[in-house]
């Protein structure tokens, strides 16, 4: 079988994922190419996969082929791939690590992929977002994770809430600080929470009153600041060592 109209009501509804307001009605979004394909099947998220019409692939997992048009609808890329899949949405669990990542209002996409990947590799697996946090579910984000998306537990809250709960867990509270922070080389923690703020604006004052340290990177002088991904990621890596 072969999905040849636009009319279809399968990418009627697949197409309607691309707007916010859809995917949170149906707790579903959309991954493109072999690589998210194949993470998302592992991860169990994958619920339907359309392919380019005689492509073969070594896939384990039901698929239908559908036209080079219908899949460019659907793509957010300037070179369309040669498949699409459907995900259900992420289930958010306890934080359960001595390891913790806030994010407080980051907006780019870009930047918050980015800090996934980074969390991952720096073995952070729990990662909290604001409400007002960036959708994870935006295609520029699951694009920039390369997949690790499926592979962190991602929680959505209100900050004041969980650093609370965090705090009487024992969890240190860390923000940064460029003029106040300390060393985060010499910082010695058994169970922490790092916070990281918006690209213009940093942590919101009632968060950063919240916050038990602050921690700073030491770096030449001549620079005032670094993009947040940058930063979060070096931090990461230090505090991993």
């Amino acid at each position: 079988m072969v999905i040849t109209s636009i009319t279809n009501n399968k990418i009627k509804k697949y197409l309607k994922l691309k707007n916010k307001k859809y995917r949170d009605i149906d707790k579903l979004f959309l991954i493109e190419g072999e690589h998210l394909v194949l993470e998302a099947i592992k991860s169990n998220r994958l619920v339907d996969l359309l392919v380019l019409e005689d492509t073969n692939i070594d896939i384990d997992f039901d698929y239908t082929y559908t036209t080079f048009d219908i899949l460019k609808k659907l793509s957010s890329l300037e070179s369309v791939p040669k498949m699409i899949g459907v995900c259900k949405y992420l289930e958010s669990k306890e934080v359960s690590c001595n390891k913790v990542l806030i994010l407080d209002g980051v907006q780019d996409p870009g930047n918050l992929g980015t800090i996934i990947r980074s969390s991952l590799a720096f073995n952070v697996h729990d990662i909290v977002l604001s409400l007002n946090t960036v959708d994870i579910y935006n295609e520029k984000v699951i694009r920039s994770t390369q997949g690790m998306l499926f592979k962190v537990n991602i929680i959505r809250s209100d900050l004041e809430t969980i650093i609370k709960d965090l705090k009487n867990k024992g969890y240190l509270i860390l923000g940064t600080d460029v003029n106040l922070g300390v060393d985060v080389r010499d910082i010695k923690f058994e169970k922490m929470a790092l916070v990281m703020g918006n690209e213009g604006q940093g942590v919101s004052s009632r968060v950063k009153e919240m916050c038990d340290k602050n921690l700073y990177i030491k770096m030449n002088k001549d620079v005032e600041s670094l993009n947040v991904g940058v930063a979060t990621s070096i931090l990461l890596y230090e505090l991993n060592r």
